[in-house]
């Protein structure tokens, strides 16, 4: 994990960065912020930006920054993102997080996601306690790859912590510390799986887990769950929302599955702290928390960055971040 503390200054120079873009704009716009994002990234503080840049180029794993500056008086946590657009709580913190990552990538985001929103925010909703979104809170988030579905996936996942009273652990697990051995990983580098969208891009909320019908009547996109070089490879999991095409695949994925619940890692984040997981060499999940519903609840930002911004647009004949 590569890690960078920011002192009291730089973290000061960033609050006043943010101050300034905030008041100089009419209205905060995520979305229509980012192409004037990386320009203003080059303003950050020059320790940060070379840590961010010399992260992307050796293609770190977990990525953490500490100390980013939150608002001392940040509102109550609220009861679901849809609360938090209506009232656009978090903005500094939204601009401090599309800055950073806009040293790493290029900000994107998904028409079935949060109403098309940039950032996304993360916070316990009443109701969804035992979905498989990130609204849940309950119900632990299994380790999974961001949008496994998608060949424009993200080439990092960020997560910007506001608020975490209970220490609540975002799970981890490299490709690098993975055992499998290898005839599975054979039969995973095969276009042998499934790969569906799930619930927060479908708007279902699936509750039997066991039903092997649940994905019945979704799209998939078909490939391998290995790819990319050998000796460092790529990879794509999702145990929620993935199947194989055979007895074999199947197999393969529950294998994969028992050497991943052997390599969890932990990481805590603190406000202050971003963490960018490498959307192609981590899974990431959270584990379950009690959510009290008070205004205090643990919130973060996420926000989705991909590498060439020229792989979505290569999609669609529209030049647009938003994946329709």
């Amino acid at each position: 994990m590569e890690r960078i503390v920011l002192t009291e200054t730089e973290s000061a120079e960033i609050a006043s960065l943010a101050e300034e873009v905030l008041t100089s704009l009419e209205d905060w716009d995520p979305l229509r912020f980012v192409d004037e994002a990386t320009t203003i990234a080059a303003r950050l503080p020059l320790r940060l930006r070379q840590f961010l840049v010399n992260a992307r180029g050796a293609e770190a794993d977990v990525i953490v920054v500490s100390g980013l500056p939150v608002d001392p008086d940040l509102v109550p946590t609220p009861t679901g993102w849809d609360m938090a657009a209506k009232t656009g709580a978090g903005r500094r913190e939204e601009l401090v997080l599309l800055l950073c990552g806009s040293v790493l990538g290029d900000p994107f985001c998904w028409a079935t996601q949060q109403d098309g929103r940039v950032v996304h925010d993360v916070c316990p909703a009443p109701g969804m306690e035992e979905s498989l979104t990130s609204a849940s809170s309950k119900a632990a988030l299994s380790l999974h790859t961001e949008d496994v579905h998608h060949p424009c996936r993200g080439d990092y996942v960020s997560l910007f912590c506001l608020r975490n009273p209970d220490a609540v652990g975002t799970t981890i697990v490299r490709i690098g510390a993975l055992d499998l051995p290898e005839d599975t990983r054979e039969v995973l580098a095969q276009d042998r799986f499934r790969f569906y969208p799930d619930d927060s891009h479908t708007g279902a909320v699936l509750n039997d887990l066991v039903n092997s019908d649940r994905l019945a009547g979704r799209e998939f996109h078909a490939g391998p769950v290995l790819f990319g070089p050998k000796e460092r490879p790529y990879l794509r999991f999702d145990i929620d929302f993935m199947s194989g095409v055979d007895g074999t695949a199947d197999e393969a994925i529950r294998v994969a599955q028992e050497r991943i619940g052997a390599a969890v890692e932990r990481v805590v984040l603190e406000p202050g702290d971003a963490v960018f997981v490498d959307n192609y060499r981590v899974v990431h999940g959270r584990e379950p928390f009690s959510p009290r519903y008070d205004g205090k609840d643990r919130w973060l930002k996420r926000l989705n960055l991909i590498r060439d911004i020229r792989r979505l647009y290569a999609m669609s004949d529209v030049r647009s971040r938003v994946i329709a």
